[in-house]
C-alpha cells in the first residue's frame, strides 16, 4: 500500500477508536441508550466503509494486479481458483 494510502487508513482507524472510546464514556456517564445505540450505528458504518475500502485495494492491487509485481508483498502465489476463493472467503466473513 503506498505511504498517503496507509496514512487515509490509519487516520480512519483512528477515528473508529475514538468512536468506540466514546461509546465507553457514554455507558460510564450513564447516556440515554438510543444516543448509545446511536453512536454504534455510527461505528460499524465507519468500519463498513473501512472494510469497503480494503476490499476494493485487495481486489485492485492482489487480485487484478496478481502476477504484475504490483500487489502486496506479503502476497503469497496462488492460482486464479485460490484468488477467487479467498476473495470469496473474505466477502462471507465481511457480510456476517
Amino acid at each position: 500500500m503506498q505511504g498517503a494510502s496507509q496514512k487515509k487508513l490509519s487516520a480512519r482507524v483512528k477515528r473508529i477508536g475514538g468512536q468506540v472510546a466514546g461509546i465507553e464514556r457514554m455507558l460510564e456517564e450513564r447516556r440515554y441508550c438510543v444516543d448509545i445505540l446511536n453512536q454504534i450505528s455510527a461505528v460499524r458504518s465507519a468500519l463498513d466503509a473501512l472494510g469497503i475500502e480494503l476490499l476494493t485495494r485487495h481486489l485492485e492491487t492482489c487480485v487484478l494486479g496478481h502476477g504484475s509485481n504490483s500487489e502486496h508483498e506479503s502476497a503469497k502465489p496462488m492460482t486464479q481458483q485460490e484468488l477467487l476463493d479467498e476473495v470469496k472467503t473474505a466477502l462471507s466473513r465481511f457480510l456476517k
